[in-house]
């Protein structure tokens, strides 16, 4: 008997209560969409939980203006379908994010996903009943429904960080969210905008409201780098010589530790001298994107060949921005890549209009909103809107806003009050057949997180075929399982510079938060292979009963 055949007869055995449904997942961005489509495929019962009002997940609620993927379309979708990859038209290099909703809205319906999503539907708590095996999963409206399977796909980056500053409801402006954006169009037209955070959403939305506002200030902690993209239309020679070849290209990428597929540069910064060098990232720079940390091999492991890169990103913006003053502010000072590196499309340029002033907020936080705009520093500003692109409490946020509780009803946020802990990112000791896609301790947000969201998937749904399959009702992370990838993880953490900022890996960017690199940095192919390693030796570091 097949695992597809086993898992099709949903007859609950005698001694197996009936169950809603076989598999809950929280989530209909790419993971939960995928899982659906996999699980479905599979012979299961599924329903997934979606508090927005379409699929999409990150995609669907980040829509400020500029929002646009930092890795390439063609690398960015989904592979484990030729017909769908073949037939998708992607327009650029880099998608935006009204494109790249509308692919998510064709996968969902080229396979019929929506009649199985409840949409608008926001999932308020998620409890173990130990006595039958089942998980009650509770929405805001107030319905429970059992399942055997429960899995939290919601994102590594979708619960949005609004800092606590007084004053917030006394403002008579308009106050956003990069990652909460209206969904109708917010027009700048002829306003005076402050823009807080200096990260990637705002990187990638400050050139556009520049171009729209009357004015636009842009309130700075600390300075990030960012690489142009080099944005540009597709090559219609181009994409039909990808298509031609995806298959080797997807599996050449999945051998890249970010699961990206581009041209590395095995030389040490060191080892060359100061032309080739400067040459190199010249090249690099010229080419646009990410990879510009490919342009040696330890770039992230050794801090004066790091320091060469940097300087070299920081002479840049010297020649870009006329000021010399607000030039130097936009210099970052840390580690380049310690930080995510940001993708560009005329930020620093934007400083140079007449129309936008940098305001340096690292000695002096933002004291409080007022009625007409902001007070830091003793200084008072004045706004129509103001913008907070200040992120997300990454990787855990959306996983400890539900009252998750596992055995002898131990809270999540309870075991976690240390740090997260996991095996594999799949699965917490103690919570018996909860799975999380990407969580912490997984490669998630340090790679290309489409093919990462796919291998989860896969994993979660032919693990629960698995035990279907073979007359097991229950799976849990052993904890000596899961101690031993928490060290292997901060281990190889320590190996890199990655870990020695205070970004939102860590979790810095939230008050008392516990300070723990939180994804797994060994690489994509290392991560695979422990996996892989896992399932052939029976699920190993896992518990079935």
């Amino acid at each position: 008997m097949t695992q597809t055949e086993a898992a099709s007869d949903h007859t609950p055995a005698a001694s197996q209560p009936a169950t809603d449904m076989d598999v809950i997942v929280v989530g209909a961005g790419f993971a939960g969409m995928y899982l659906l489509h996999r699980l479905r495929g599979l012979g299961f019962r599924v329903q997934v939980m979606e508090a927005g009002s379409d699929v999409g997940g990150t995609w669907y609620w980040n829509r400020y203006p500029g929002a646009r993927c930092d890795v390439e379309s063609m690398q960015y979708s989904y592979q484990f379908d030729d017909d769908l990859q073949q037939e998708w038209e992607w327009s650029e290099r880099y998608a935006t994010q009204p494109e790249i909703i509308r692919y998510a809205r064709h996968v969902a319906d080229r396979f019929d996903l929506r009649r199985d999503i409840r949409f608008d539907c926001r999932v308020a708590a998620a409890h173990l009943d130990e006595t039958q095996d089942v998980w009650r999963v509770t929405t805001e409206g107030g319905d429970t429904l059992t399942t055997r399977w429960f899995v939290m796909a919601t994102g590594c980056l979708s619960s949005a960080n609004m800092p606590d500053i007084p004053g917030v409801e006394s403002f008579r402006g308009a106050i956003f969210h990069t990652g909460q954006w209206p969904h109708e169009d917010v027009d700048f037209t002829g306003k005076r905008v402050a823009v807080i955070g200096t990260g990637s959403s705002a990187i990638q939305s400050i050139p556009i409201i520049a171009e729209q506002a009357a004015s636009l200030t842009v309130f700075q902690r600390t300075a990030n780098y960012a690489i142009p993209a080099r944005n540009r239309p597709l090559d219609p020679e181009d994409v039909a010589r990808i298509k031609a070849h995806y298959g080797e290209m997807r599996a050449q990428a999945k051998k890249m530790p970010a699961g990206i597929l581009f041209q590395a540069n095995d030389v040490s910064a060191r080892a060359v001298d100061d032309a080739e060098r400067q040459a190199r990232f010249e090249h690099r720079w010229q080419k646009g994107g990410l990879t510009f940390l490919g342009a040696f091999n330890d770039l992230l492991l050794d801090e004066k060949s790091n320091r060469y890169a940097a300087d070299f990103v920081r002479n840049k913006i010297r020649k870009t921005v006329k000021d010399p003053k607000v030039a130097e502010l936009l210099c970052p000072t840390n580690i380049i890549g310690c930080k995510r590196l940001c993708v560009d499309s005329g930020y620093y340029e934007t400083f140079n209009r007449q129309n936008v002033h940098l305001v340096d907020i690292s000695g002096s936080p933002i004291e409080a909103l007022t009625e007409s705009g902001l007070r830091t520093g003793g200084e008072e500003y004045a706004f129509d809107c103001i913008v907070f692109a200040t992120g997300f409490d990454a990787m855990t946020g959306s996983l400890l806003r539900v009252d998750i509780r596992g055995s002898e009803g131990r809270p999540l946020a309870e075991k976690w009050q240390e740090g997260p802990k996991t095996y594999l990112g799949l699965m917490t000791a103690g919570f018996p057949n909860m799975f999380m896609v990407t969580g912490p301790g997984s490669p998630s947000v340090l790679t290309n997180m489409l093919p990462s969201v796919e291998q989860h998937a896969e994993f979660i749904a032919d693990c629960i075929a698995h035990i279907a399959g073979n007359g097991l009702k229950r799976i849990e992370a052993e904890p000596e399982a899961e101690e031993a990838w928490v060290a292997h993880g901060d281990q190889v953490a320590g190996l890199t510079l990655r870990s020695t900022c205070s970004s939102w890996y860590v979790g810095a960017n939230i008050p008392g938060k516990p300070r723990v690199f939180m994804p797994y940095i060994g690489g994509f192919p290392a991560y695979l292979d422990k996996c892989a390693e896992v399932v052939a030796n029976g699920y190993e570091g896992f518990r079935l009963s």
